[in-house]
């Protein structure tokens, strides 16, 4: 399931750059968590959670991004911009890139300011 996830990423990261953002940093890993890809937006730091699921039993892509989740997000967030103080004042964002179906067919769904920094 890895190198499909690695697929998804590098096709949100490609359509991403078509839309005009920028990549500064790809999976980056703490202990707390990864940023699938860390991107630019302009003048806004933009946290990218790429999700691809081939069935929806358990629910679509988007609805695996829970609460905690969403915590493990923004704390691997907090540590990177603390490791890369020149973004640190600039705004943030978190969105989220979201592949359902089969491999072959699946559409991409980019929800922009998906959830908020609690």
């Amino acid at each position: 399931m890895r190198a499909a996830g690695n697929a998804f990423e590098q096709r949100a990261c490609e359509e991403l750059e078509r839309a005009g953002l920028k990549l500064l940093a790809r999976n980056y890993t703490t202990r707390h968590g990864e940023l699938d890809l860390v991107m630019r937006d302009g003048g806004t730091v933009v946290f990218v959670e790429v999700r691809y699921r081939i069935r929806s039993g358990f629910g679509d892509a988007v609805m695996s991004i829970t609460a905690a989740k969403q915590a493990k997000l923004v704390r691997t967030a907090q540590l990177w911009l603390a490791a890369h103080p020149k973004y640190a004042q600039q705004a943030c964002r978190f969105d989220v890139v979201t592949y359902d179906g089969p491999r072959d067919s699946a559409k991409m769904e980019w929800l922009r300011n998906a959830f908020e920094a609690e």
